[in-house]
């Protein structure tokens, strides 16, 4: 956990910022919907906080390069950048936990929720662990055993206790199991101790008193509906709160809850729906029904009340201006997903959807941080796209924060 000195200092220089950058008032009228939109802090609000309050997101400490890059902005002269840069780390988002020790991620896990505890937030924990993780692709690492893993999680628990959590499970967990990168045996091994190891987190973490844990669906434009159900199924989300979708990438906010609302329902569907014999979800309608048609199938087959199907969240982080469409014929691959140049942050994070199964919209990827070296299926070192080497999984990416912030939809500050 980075340490909490420097959010002063950032409010600080966001302060100063926007103080800069602000239009002068010309009289009393009254802040407009657009402009209240834009604000930093997201006030995410949950209709059913305990003690009758409703809580706001958790806001981490910025990764230090980020601040680094603001006092560079200021310097420069750059102010309204400064601004944008300064909004967005500001913004509720995930914590990532995944290469610590047992010891190490049970104490910094019980400083967030501790210090979360302080400022009645609800923070988000991202795990990301799991042996085999993301197929030893740009992100690879985990657990070298299930019982290491098993431990690791152990100590997650430990360090959350009774405080309050949302827990994103593993990313890409479910979505890209070892058997469909090659890395599997001839009789599943892995993947199997891939379902396990879900399993085993899903059943240490959702029964502690404030935690809901929510599995991997990669994306809508992954997966589809009746691909990814029975994964879910086989990784246990009838005992977690529910699932996630679109970590990490840039499908619309209409695509997520659409996906999410079709997952819930397939799997209701599958699970039983009103008392009927067990479906398939092979049955079910996907993303790619028409709209008018999967509706008609959900109020056909589908009668269990919301409040008994799963749930879902979605991240919003960085899907402001939706996915990037690569030049026809320019790439091998071309890694849409990887680093993609002139997108946005998207609408800022909420526990209030509107949605009786979508829990919340959050910022699961910590916007700014590269998604690794991306070479578009060229001999590298450079991404073609970008014409610079990009930093690798994680790190700081300077220009790909720049561009997030001043293509962020909403905005984050007041447009001139």
């Amino acid at each position: 956990m980075r340490r909490p000195f420097r959010r002063a200092a950032i409010t600080t220089l966001a302060l100063s910022a926007l103080l800069i950058t602000a239009p002068q008032a010309t009289g009393a009228e009254p802040q407009s919907q657009s402009q209240s939109q834009t604000q930093p802090q997201a006030q995410s609000q949950s209709p059913t906080s305990t003690g009758g309050r409703a809580p706001k997101l958790y806001t981490p400490d910025p990764n230090p390069d980020a601040t680094r890059q603001i006092a560079g902005l200021f310097k420069a002269g750059q102010y309204r950048d400064a601004a944008r840069v300064t909004a967005m780390i500001a913004t509720p988002q995930a914590v990532w936990f995944g290469d610590q020790s047992p010891a190490e991620v049970e104490k910094l896990t019980r400083d967030v929720v501790r210090d979360a505890d302080r400022r009645d937030a609800l923070p988000v924990f991202a795990l990301y662990n799991v042996p085999g993780r993301d197929c030893s692709n740009y992100s690879a690492g985990g657990a070298a055993t299930t019982a290491e893993y098993q431990a690791w999680i152990d100590a997650v628990a430990r360090g959350i206790g009774s405080r309050d959590a949302m827990v994103v499970l593993e990313p890409d967990s479910l979505a890209l199991l070892p058997a469909d990168c090659g890395q599997d045996d001839a009789q599943g091994t892995k993947t199997a101790a891939r379902y396990a190891e879900v399993n085993y987190a899903v059943h240490e973490l959702e029964p502690l008193r404030g935690t809901r844990v929510y599995l991997d669906t990669g994306h809508p434009g992954w997966h589809s509906v009746n691909s990814i159900v029975p994964r879910l199924i086989k990784g246990g989300v009838e005992k977690a709160a529910g699932f996630y979708t679109n970590a990490s990438n840039y499908f619309t906010d209409d695509a997520n809850s659409w996906y999410g609302k079709l997952i819930s329902s397939c799997i209701a569907y599958v699970e039983k729906s009103s008392g009927s014999a067990a479906g398939s979800a092979a049955d079910c309608p996907n993303q790619w029904t028409p709209r008018a048609e999967a509706q008609a199938w959900i109020d056909e087959h589908v009668h269990v009340p919301a409040s008994r199907m799963p749930h879902f969240v979605t991240d919003s982080s960085r899907n402001g201006q939706g996915p990037w469409t690569p030049p026809a014929g320019k790439y091998t691959d071309a890694q849409d997903w990887c680093n993609p140049p002139d997108r946005g942050l998207g609408a800022r994070p909420t526990l209030r959807t509107g949605d009786p199964l979508q829990d919340a919209r959050l910022w699961i990827k910590t916007p700014g941080e590269s998604d690794g070296l991306c070479l578009r299926g060229t001999e590298g070192p450079e991404d073609p796209e970008r014409g610079m080497v990009d930093p690798k999984a994680g790190d700081w990416f300077p220009q790909q924060a720049l561009e997030l912030a001043r293509y962020a939809k909403p905005p984050l500050i007041p447009v001139k």
